[in-house]
């Protein structure tokens, strides 16, 4: 019975549709009231269970590993000052005895290209993947549902969620068949089919446990348009070797790699956030 501890968060991309934002910070390190995404991410991740946290970073990504260490000159000003609760929110960003691990892809190759880097590291362990655009908010969280899944078939799990017909362009898309309520067996893949052409509208979204076996068909995957090498060609390989499962996760989805998503968020999170849900739910209502 093998069990999930390591999880791969591809944080090399560009993040070009936030850009003048992203043009010199992280799109992962952009905040949902006061917390970045990737930390939100990391933070489902260690729910799950996992331990080992591994970020396939590029340029202009130090700000993610600078977050998830030690900020000595901060901790000691929110020592001077008192501010007690700030200082524990600090120190609290990680737990102790979680591992981040940071391997550099030095050019944007793609999604497959960026998961295949962390091969060195995953070895021959199944392993979670997490986009941090994808903001899933949900108790228990996303990757804990499937983790569980996991242990109950020891294969390949994939994320899932219906989207609109006219969507479908935008997606990876599946066709199943349904092995118990919410679980799929997965019988093909196809990447971003127009609406006429889709199989079904049962779109994989950012969240992924792999077998190690990924790798090997990643490696052989030839790179499509822009030069990338797509994680779905080497899932869609895998596929024809192994059992390979969809889950339609309990939660609800933000797309924060897009402006309308993000935006989203930000209200969701701002009208549950303790501190601030009343005054921003009364200031929301003022603006009808």
């Amino acid at each position: 019975m093998k069990k999930i501890t390591k999880a791969v968060f591809p944080v090399a991309g560009l993040g070009s549709r936030f850009l003048p934002a992203t043009k010199a910070s992280p799109k992962e390190m952009m905040p949902v009231v006061d917390k970045p995404l990737i930390q939100y991410a990391v933070e489902e991740a260690v729910a799950a269970g996992i331990t080992d946290m591994v970020f396939i970073t590029g340029r202009n990504k130090r700000a993610i590993e600078d977050h998830f260490d030690t900020a000595y000159e901060v901790e000691a000003e929110l020592v001077a000052r008192g501010k007690d609760e700030l200082l524990r929110a600090v120190q609290e960003v990680i737990p102790k005895y979680v591992n981040c691990i940071y391997i550099r892809q030095h050019e944007p190759l793609g999604l497959g290209h960026a998961v295949l880097c962390a091969q060195p590291v995953v070895q021959d362990e199944p392993f979670a993947v997490i986009l941090a655009d994808d903001l899933i908010d949900n108790e228990p969280p996303v990757v804990a549902q499937m983790v569980e899944v996991f242990r109950r078939y020891q294969c390949s799990v994939l994320a899932v969620q219906d989207v609109p017909r006219s969507q479908t362009g935008q997606y990876g898309i599946v066709s199943s068949t349904s092995l118990e309520p919410g679980v799929e067996q997965v019988h093909g893949m196809v990447e971003k089919p127009s609406p006429e052409a889709a199989p079904s509208t049962l779109a994989v979204v950012g969240r992924y446990i792999l077998t190690p076996r990924i790798f090997h068909h990643l490696a052989q995957v030839q790179a499509g348009t822009g030069g990338e090498i797509q994680l779905t060609d080497g899932i869609a390989a895998l596929l024809q070797e192994e059992k390979l499962l969809a889950y339609r996760f309990n939660g609800t989805r933000y797309d924060c790699g897009s402006k309308l998503g993000y935006l989203k968020a930000q209200v969701a999170y701002g009208l549950k956030h303790e501190d601030l849900r009343d005054d921003f739910a009364a200031y929301l209502a003022s603006l009808k």
